[in-house]
């Protein structure tokens, strides 16, 4: 009997070890385990190039290439697309108010069509001063526009950072009316 009791006794602990180690092991990752946070980098400086058409309007732009300070609007506006997007949502489905998803439809299009108007003005520069095609274009202005527009979180950041392109984009329309040729909406 001692030694049947002793045998089950060994295969009881041999049966909790099992389960034991059966169980997932979870450990806390330290700080040193966890992978980086990812670190939001600065866009590349532009290349400046001696033949693109410099801003000589008075403001934050003076001195830049147009389509540099039209391609950071561009994003600017698109970003303010996006802001606006996400009240127009949750006026639509999460929090149903027909009026404000009505008023935050119509601001988002005119975004939208804002931001057009600087690409578009960016792409004839670039193509004006630098022989490239419209893909090249956006190549070049890409990651500038998309720094821009990343800068501003809220639509008052974004409103407050498009308040001069207005003025940038008249000085464009004065100076080469061909490159900026639409008529932007005024933005609220």
């Amino acid at each position: 009997m001692p030694g049947t009791l002793a045998k089950a006794g060994l295969a009881l602990i041999a049966l909790v070890a099992a389960a034991t180690s059966a169980q997932p092991q979870t450990r806390h990752r330290s700080e040193r385990d966890r992978p980086p946070k990812e670190v939001e980098r600065p866009a590349p400086p532009p290349s400046v190039d001696k033949r693109d058409s410099v801003v000589t309007a008075v403001g934050g732009f003076n001195g830049r290439p147009y389509w540099l300070a039209l391609a950071q609007c561009g994003g600017i506006y698109f970003k303010l697309n996006v802001l606006y997007t996400g009240i127009a949502v949750q006026a639509r489905a999460v929090k149903p108010d027909p009026k404000i998803n009505a008023e935050y439809t119509r601001k988002l299009n005119e975004a939208i069509s804002d931001a057009t108007a600087f690409f578009n003005g960016a792409d004839q520069f670039l193509a004006t001063d630098r022989g490239l095609e419209r893909t090249d274009a956006v190549l070049t202005y890409d990651e500038q526009s998309r720094a821009a527009g990343e800068r501003v979180k809220t639509v008052a950041e974004a409103l407050a950072a498009a308040k001069a392109c207005p003025v940038l984009y008249q000085a464009c329309q004065q100076a080469l009316p061909k490159a900026c040729g639409a008529v932007l909406v005024p933005t609220s």
